[in-house]
């Protein structure tokens, strides 16, 4: 209680009245921590990790229990470490503050909606919600800051996530691309972060009353963007992760002032005092209309030339000798995905996709390899996107045994099986790729993400 500002105590003792002791008590407590498991991250069974567990829960290796408000949500205890484990690297689980985990689910995502997270970084609540999607639809992930928008691309790709386009632009950049576009928006906008003060002691050293209001000033004009950019009949979730009222629920009264198209039909917060979280504050909104999905244009589409024909060749000749048919067949143009050259990668990225030149894009869909001298090397999202039965190829490595985290550190180990390229998996789950050649797996994990476990 020492470290918190006195304005901000001064203040939420007028806003809590009686309630006010049973909130400050709550900073004496250590928070709790939690993690989501991936509904997206399926495993040698054919089952996905958030189903598998419900069945066994043995099979991780923590001690967990139920967010009541989150799909797939479960706190851990503080003798786990969940972040230091293989499991972690293969993208089974994404750890997340539980309020945290609330918002997406308002936001009541459907396999083949067009969705955009306007303010994405880390990536907790975008992956929440592509794991909603199911592979299914559009998810368009965005933020403004550079450095937090490659975190939240290797979020991404971590986690599986095959239908997402990963931007690092402002919300005005955006609403000129994406006009009237979207089905559904989660606008868990930039605050002054007083929810996260017991987790983050640097909010609270930020805090300050003006920076609140110039908080609540930028979260207007986010929003207006928006709105804009959301389609009639469609749904808005506005959170943040803050007490104050100038940016919860004044600043959803002043929204709703200017844009009468809009309605709100849910409201709520989430205090520590009354859960075992940090604070959240969630508005859940409609606007005006009717909701239609736009059908693929499949006129737009062209014969790949020059270096996408090339990689597109190479790629198709990659996938007949790795994956299975019908593996080969889904990461293939058509059904409402096309190619797309970025650089020496090729990408996978959904039709729907309007122009994205002159937007900055750090992923623009799933990345499904690089040509290199004339051949195709896969990428690691794509190994991380596949389980071993979409493989002809896979050397499951068992938990137990060191060759998983040396793996994980870039190490080779030997092995047997056909030569080539190999989805390397731990306990059933797909963690890169090797290549097998006299009898060494290769280790093709990517230099940057390895760690000594």
């Amino acid at each position: 209680m020492q470290m918190l500002p006195e304005a901000f105590i001064n203040r939420m003792k007028e806003m809590l009245g009686d309630e006010f002791e049973a909130f400050i008590a709550t900073y004496e407590e250590h928070p709790r921590q939690a993690l989501r498991l991936n509904d997206l991250k399926v495993g040698a069974d054919g089952k996905s990790i958030a189903s598998a567990y419900k069945e066994d829960p043995s099979i991780l290796p923590f001690h967990l229990s139920k967010v009541e408000w989150a799909q797939n949500g479960y706190y851990y205890e503080a003798e786990d470490q969940p972040g230091k484990h293989p499991f972690h690297e293969a993208g089974l689980y994404y750890i997340q503050e539980p309020s945290a985990m609330a918002p997406a689910g308002e936001l009541m995502v459907e396999p083949g909606d067009v969705v955009l997270d306007l303010c994405a970084a880390p990536g907790g609540k975008s992956t929440q919600l592509a794991a909603f999607l199911k592979g299914e639809g559009l998810l368009v992930s965005n933020e403004i800051h550079p450095a937090r928008a490659k975190i939240l691309s290797e979020n991404m790709e971590r986690m599986g996530v095959t239908n997402a386009c990963v931007t690092n632009e402002s919300a005005d950049r955006l609403a000129s691309v994406f006009p009237v576009f979207f089905d559904k928006i989660l606008v868990d906008a930039p605050c002054s972060g007083e929810g996260m003060f017991r987790k983050n002691p640097e909010a609270c050293a930020e805090w300050s009353p003006e920076n609140v209001i110039m908080c609540a000033e930028r979260q207007q004009e986010i929003l207006d963007y928006a709105a804009g950019m959301l389609k009639p009949g469609g749904r808005m979730v506005y959170s943040t992760c803050t007490f104050s009222m100038e940016e919860n629920e004044q600043g959803m009264e002043a929204f709703l002032q200017r844009h009468p198209e809009f309605h709100r039909i849910k409201q709520d917060r989430l205090m520590p005092h009354k859960v075992e979280g940090e604070g959240h504050f969630v508005a859940v909104l409609t606007k005006e209309g009717e909701l239609h999905h736009y059908e693929e244009n499949a006129s737009k589409k062209s014969s790949p030339t020059g270096a996408l024909k090339e990689a597109v060749t190479l790629w198709e000749e990659f996938a007949k000798e790795t994956l299975t048919k019908d593996m080969a067949e889904t990461l293939k143009d058509g059904a409402g995905k096309q190619y797309l050259a970025f650089g020496e990668n090729l990408y996978l990225t959904c039709a729907s996709l309007p122009s994205l030149k002159g937007l900055k894009v750090v992923r623009p869909g799933l990345q499904l390899g690089s040509v290199k001298k004339g051949r195709f090397e896969p990428s690691h999202a794509l190994a991380l996107a596949l389980h071993p039965g979409q493989v002809l190829n896979a050397c499951n490595i068992p938990l137990s045994d060191r060759r998983g985290k040396a793996f994980i550190n870039g190490e080779t180990f030997p092995a047997e099986g056909e030569k080539g390229w190999h989805l390397v998996c731990i306990d059933g789950y797909s963690i890169g790729w090797g290549k097998l050649a006299g009898g060494i797996m290769k280790n093709h994990y990517p230099k940057g993400l390895r760690k000594n476990l």
